[in-house]
């Protein structure tokens, strides 16, 4: 059986070092607010227990 709490620290460990890596720049501010938040998202979902099937 996966465990899902390796997969998302793994997923959202990755998302923040690129963002951490991403120049704060106008041409990649869509790109970091994307990943912003679906980490946000993400987070809440795993706190709540929750499953979202829309993005």
């Amino acid at each position: 059986m996966p465990d899902h709490a390796k997969m998302y620290a793994l997923l959202c460990a990755a998302a923040s070092e690129a963002l951490d890596a991403l120049p704060d720049t106008p041409e990649n501010a869509a790109g970091r607010a994307i990943l912003q938040e679906a980490l946000l998202k993400a987070e809440e979902m795993y706190i709540s227990g929750t499953e979202d099937e829309g993005t």
